[in-house]
């Protein structure tokens, strides 16, 4: 190897992990180092021979550092075509050097949005330059190296040093498409930052859909299918997708799925201690109580069949009494989600023979105020395209109800009656619950025609149907489901209303005594 660099590497890094080691490995390659404020003093620190960005230019940072790189001397340096003789002699004339590897991560702008920075500091940490030499190294990736992930870092030194100093071609197509990928979630966290920022509601002309890579997932909806789980930037709302994994075996396609379900289920019931068990993305059961171990044992009553092997979650931290229930023999679950679990309770978790290496417990932080940090589309894929709205997260209380039969419904009714419409959001169209005080004792979901979910639900209840309530997702298009529920011994039910036969429907309830009340607000759920 020549004592003599033969080209420039220039690094300008916000995420410093390794960048001594790789520094140190393009120098061991034949590279000199130019680089430019914190990374340069980083270098330096460490004993790494820098070259400024300054002397490459002749022209010093200026505007708090807004420019830096924009500047012939480095774009020239990254962008010109080695094989094209008229390119050659255009940077031999102006005497620009030769940069080879770009190794550029940018200003942490999700991260300073997530801490909730104030507007002037999300804004400085919107990167311009970054992005600028990203593109400019990766639109010429034939000559070029652009590295953008700490964890090619490894790969790319290891090539070069088989390669005399250079990456393959190959090598470099791959890194080139995981810059744009880059720099184009980069900028979609950007533009819906700035939606937000405008007060902006209305829909883009374009959206663009950013995460990255997180973990492959042990396989998709079925086994055949491959899968894997890609994360969104933190909102601060807690969830499935940034939910800390405490132990059990890979998460699945479905596993992700439905764990997603169980919470965002159970954070509708955060007022209280709560539990929600899920299967197929659909609530089996779900109850309230005074104490979180209470709540599990009625959601578990809700329908023990069905509870076996589901999704469990919890609207507080699990505690030792509500662990000893969850494991008791008999019983089993795929995932169980919690703001968090006491040391003791996890500890029996774990040491349940054959749970601790099974069962995948997920962490995901406090509830309380869930709402206020609440962000983001409901995107569904589609082949060739997607659809988006927003979340339905609309919430009432009795007092936005109207009574429309002679009998109104009682306390105790209301009581179950919004209960019960918190959790039919959560159960797929057609959708009918039954619940009686604050526990879901009956499901009927996905059915072509309402008043087979009724019957499900009844079926499902059994002797608890009689003296519960019902909730339906949307209107009743007949009085059949109403005269179905009045035979199972339901006493008061919440609808929308809106069918052009709601009269017939009132009338059923009318005749047997039941009360009824309209939201006026449909929940159906494709």
């Amino acid at each position: 190897m020549s004592d003599k660099p033969r080209s420039y590497a220039l690094i300008s890094v916000s995420d410093k992990t390794g960048i001594v080691e790789f520094a140190n490995g393009l120098i061991e390659n034949g590279y000199a180092i130019v680089s430019t404020g914190g990374s340069a003093r980083a270098l330096e620190a460490a004993g790494v021979p820098v070259v400024s960005v300054e002397s490459l230019t002749g022209f010093p940072e200026m505007l708090d550092g807004r420019i830096k790189t924009l500047h012939p001397m480095v774009h020239g340096a990254i962008l010109y075509r080695r094989d094209a003789e008229e390119h050659i002699r255009a940077v031999a004339d102006a005497g620009i050097a030769c940069i080879d590897v770009v190794c550029v991560n940018l200003y942490p702008f999700g991260e300073t949005v997530s801490r909730g920075a104030s507007v002037q500091e999300c804004i400085e940490n919107i990167d311009i330059g970054g992005p600028a030499m990203v593109r400019s190294a990766a639109k010429n990736h034939a000559h070029v190296t652009v590295v953008v992930d700490v964890q090619d870092y490894a790969a790319i030194i290891s090539e070069m040093r088989s390669n005399d100093g250079r990456t393959t071609p190959q090598l470099r197509k791959r890194l080139a498409a995981k810059a744009y990928a880059h720099t184009a979630a980069y900028d979609a966290e950007i533009a819906a930052w700035m939606r937000s920022y405008a007060g902006d509601r209305a829909f883009p002309d374009q959206i663009s859909i950013s995460g990255r890579l997180a973990y492959p997932c042990r396989y998709g909806e079925n086994p055949h299918q491959a899968a894997a789980f890609y994360r969104e930037r933190v909102t601060g709302e807690p969830c499935v997708g940034h939910a800390r994994v405490l132990g059990g075996k890979k998460l699945s396609y479905n596993n992700l799925c439905d764990a997603n379900a169980a919470l965002e289920a159970v954070k509708d019931l955060d007022d209280a201690p709560a539990c929600v068990i899920v299967k197929h993305t659909n609530p089996c059961g779900a109850a309230m109580a005074d104490e979180l171990h209470e709540a599990f044992a009625r959601a578990l009553e809700g329908d023990t069949v069905s509870a076996f092997g589901g999704i469990v979650a919890f609207s507080r931290t699990v505690d030792v009494d509500t662990a000893t229930r969850l494991t008791a023999p008999g019983s089993f679950f795929e995932v169980i989600v919690a703001p968090g679990y006491e040391p003791e309770a996890l500890d029996a978790i774990m040491h349940r023979p054959k749970w601790g290496t099974n069962v995948r417990l997920l962490e995901v932080g406090s509830l309380a105020g869930w709402r206020r940090r609440a962000a983001g589309y409901d995107v569904k894929k589609l082949v060739g395209g997607m659809v988006v709205q927003d979340r339905d997260l609309k919430l009432i209380s009795s007092d936005d109800v109207s009574v429309v039969t002679r009998r109104s419904p009682t306390a105790e009714e209301m009581d179950a009656l919004m209960f019960a419409w918190r959790m039919v959001r959560h159960v797929k169209s057609n959708a009918i619950v039954l619940g009686r005080g604050r526990q879901l004792v009956g499901v009927g979901a996905g059915q072509m025609n309402r008043v087979q979910s009724v019957r499900l639900a009844v079926e499902g209840a059994g002797a608890n149907a009689s003296g519960s309530v019902l909730a339906s997702d949307a209107f009743f298009p007949f009085a059949d489901g109403a005269e179905a529920a009045a035979a199972a011994g339901v006493t008061a039910i919440i609808q929308p209303g809106g069918s052009r036969r709601d009269a017939d429907t009132v009338a059923v309830c009318d005749k047997h005594g039941m009360a009824m009340v309209y939201t006026g607000i449909r929940h159906f759920r494709h």
